[in-house]
């Protein structure tokens, strides 16, 4: 059965570091069942947004509800049961097997019965071999390693799922494939998702909205379809302008030939 995603609500969300106000002010509604992408240039606070959520990063100020409940209200490591979470350097734990990877959430949480069933459901569901389970990260391309990140953010059946960069240090091709069987993934599940990435053409690809961020604020909150169409700001404009501008050079390139 899907997940039933959560709906997320931020009111006033704000973290500095020092001086640098890395998220200003932020306010926010994501449907429940989205799949939301924040964009941006290094530094203009998505990844510190990201982590907010989840309590990786505690805000100065705001409020942050999942399903209309303060993320405070549970201590972090129960919150982050809740939440699935996927960053670009996987961070597999390298003296375990892949199987206990998968796992180590479960086992954390004190799960102890059907834990072997449920990494062979996890293994199935984003396409790996049942029989990797028992091999080490060292013996995996990257591209199964980020796999193996995803499966271990659902062990714990999340309805969230907040992503950083997921796939941003693949080959193009992998990245590709990857990206298609996520938006699968999550919309088996019926999965609320976040994925932050730099790569406006990945965004436009894969999300049903898009939030553009620059100096700590949302400067654009738009579908796709309306960020290709302009009039959403010139922080969006000028991230479109990359990929319509590789695009129309591969097209005269194929003209030349």
């Amino acid at each position: 059965m899907p997940v039933s995603g959560p709906s997320l609500h931020l009111q006033n969300v704000s973290r500095h570091f020092g001086p640098v106000r890395a998220v200003d002010a932020v306010s926010l509604d994501i449907a429940a069942g989205s799949l939301v992408a924040l964009v941006g240039l290094s530094g203009s606070g998505k990844s510190t947004l990201l982590k907010m959520i989840n309590r990786l990063i505690e805000p100065d100020s705001g409020t942050i509800l999942i399903d209309g409940e303060p993320v405070e209200s549970d201590d972090p490591h129960i919150l982050r049961r809740r939440i699935g979470y996927v960053f670009q350097n996987i961070g597999l734990f390298s003296h375990m097997t892949i199987g206990r990877n998968i796992a180590i959430g479960l086992e954390l949480a004190g799960v102890k019965d059907g834990r072997a069933n449920r990494v062979t459901d996890l293994l199935d569901l984003v396409e790996l071999p049942r029989d990797m389970a028992a091999r080490m990260p060292d013996q995996l391309s990257g591209g199964q390693r980020q796999r193996v990140g995803v499966a271990r953010a659902l062990a714990t059946r999340p309805g969230l799922m907040l992503m950083d960069e997921p796939f941003g240090a693949l080959d193009p091709v992998t990245r590709d494939k990857l990206t298609d069987q996520y938006k699968a993934l999550h919309e088996k599940l019926g999965l609320t998702t976040i994925i932050v990435t730099h790569d406006m053409a990945e965004a436009l690809y894969l999300a049903d909205r898009i939030l553009v961020m620059q100096d700590g604020q949302i400067r654009a909150d738009a579908t796709p379809g309306e960020l290709l169409s302009g009039n959403v700001g010139a922080e969006a404009e000028a991230l479109v302008a990359i990929p319509r501008a590789q695009a129309a050079h591969l097209i005269a390139l194929s003209k030349s030939t």
